[in-house]
């Protein structure tokens, strides 16, 4: 997604943000959870079997979306059920299983911020 698509789909959210953002990366990083096995205490929270990403937030949209619906978020994403599968690791880092890509897992997340904020 270019910069005008991402306006368009997240009015609110961007609105909150001062710099132009052109790419989904800037507000939250989206990998694959794969084993990799010279760090694998990473897997005792986030086992691939029962979530196959990893979801960052990043400062900017901690920042855009305030601590309030940063410490509500995990309550929404399970309520919604967004993904089949969730677990909240920490503020910024949770854990969840969906059958979409990249692109699509961080869109249903920001699709679900940007359907809280005013």
């Amino acid at each position: 997604m270019n910069a005008e698509q991402l306006k368009e789909r997240f009015p609110k959210l961007l609105s909150r943000i001062d710099e132009e953002i052109d790419e989904l990366r800037y507000l939250t990083v989206i990998d694959p959870n794969e084993p990799d096995w010279e760090i694998d205490d990473e897997f005792d929270v986030f086992d691939p079997q029962d979530y196959n990403y990893l979801i960052y937030l990043t400062e900017r949209l901690q920042n855009a979306i305030g601590k309030e619906l940063l410490e509500e978020l995990p309550d929404l994403i399970e309520k919604e059920k967004i993904f089949a599968n969730f677990i909240a690791s920490e503020e910024d880092l949770y854990g969840a299983w969906s059958d979409s890509d990249e692109e699509g897992v961080a869109l249903a997340l920001l699709d679900l911020i940007e359907s809280r904020l005013s």
